[in-house]
């Protein structure tokens, strides 16, 4: 997580838990450097950081469980339900997701509502800006568009591209 205080603007790779306000997703973000610059700790944290459990946040989490949910949300988060239960599975485009689960940056209450966002890792979703948040994954990848957001104006700018990749065909 990135946040320029100055421009007004933090920067997310996926989402962040709807539970979580701007200083403590900044202070889960501390915590996630911290182990990932300490080698021992990263390495521990690596072998143990796969999986979808926990997937609701709670201050008491400890150990490689906090550190799970935490990169969870950072690092894969789309959906969620309205109390802010992650979603692993759930992956496409808006109305695509099972009945209970709403795109982490629509959950009523969510803590960083008043906080201007930016985020990437969902192609399906392509470039929206709504309820202060900016979603910039137009699928380059994959042959869409690559996005960029001028943020003194929050003007869009978007380039096309050939696609490395294409959906399904990874590594052949």
């Amino acid at each position: 997580m990135h946040q320029d205080a100055q421009l007004g603007f933090s920067m997310v790779h996926a989402g962040l838990a709807p539970q979580w306000d701007l200083a403590q997703a900044l202070e889960m973000a501390a915590l996630m450097e911290s182990v990932l610059q300490n080698d021992l700790a990263c390495r521990l944290f690596l072998a143990n950081m796969y999986g979808d459990k926990p997937d609701l946040w709670s201050d008491s989490l400890q150990g490689f469980d906090r550190l799970r949910f935490i990169t969870n949300a950072f690092t894969r988060l789309r959906y969620c339900t309205k109390k802010g239960r992650l979603s692993m599975q759930a992956k496409g485009p808006l109305g695509s997701q099972p009945a209970k689960y709403w795109p982490w940056f629509m959950i009523p209450g969510r803590k960083t509502a008043g906080t201007r966002i930016l985020f990437g890792h969902w192609s399906t979703l392509g470039y929206m800006a709504a309820a202060n948040v900016w979603a910039l994954d137009t699928g380059c990848l994959w042959g869409g568009q690559l996005t960029a957001l001028r943020l003194e104006d929050r003007l869009p700018f978007f380039l096309n591209c050939k696609g490395a990749l294409q959906p399904g065909k990874a590594g052949e």
